[in-house]
């Protein structure tokens, strides 16, 4: 299914993706789609309060640290499960992130509906790699 122009235009601006559930261990899908975002040009901030690096770079205990520390965060990627999502939805309106993203497996239904109640898009059960290739693909001529 396309994303709306919408949402393909956020993917295409963002600058600073935060994935919350970034895993140091090189196959855990976390570490692959952040590795795949870093080497697409984003700033890729992991949030993880068991980690100091993840993928040689600075992890941060949760998002509103991470914002504080880095700045803007464009796009939250959550990688975790569907009854550990809410708190980090609710991270991600108090730093008013552009769009928060649910990745495959992951629905939840009341922080979808509290993020679209602040104005935040969300995506839930999709992959940010696979959309992001989507939306790079819309681009060519």
């Amino acid at each position: 299914m396309p994303l709306d122009a919408h949402i393909s235009e956020i993917i295409r601006t963002a600058r600073t993706i935060a994935v919350v559930g970034a895993s140091p261990k090189s196959y855990r899908p976390s570490n692959g789609v952040a590795r795949y975002l870093m080497e697409q040009g984003y700033e890729v901030i992991p949030i993880n309060p068991k980690h100091d690096m993840i993928l040689g770079v600075r992890a941060h205990p949760d998002l509103v640290a991470a914002r504080e520390v880095e700045g803007p965060i464009d796009i939250v990627d959550i990688f975790r499960a569907t009854q550990h999502v809410l708190p980090h939805v609710q991270e991600a309106i108090e730093i008013t992130t552009k769009l928060i993203w649910m990745q495959v497996g992951v629905v939840n239904k009341e922080a979808s509906l509290l993020a679209e109640a602040a104005g935040i898009p969300v995506m839930m059960d999709r992959c940010l790699r696979v959309a992001h290739a989507d939306v790079k693909r819309q681009r060519r001529p």
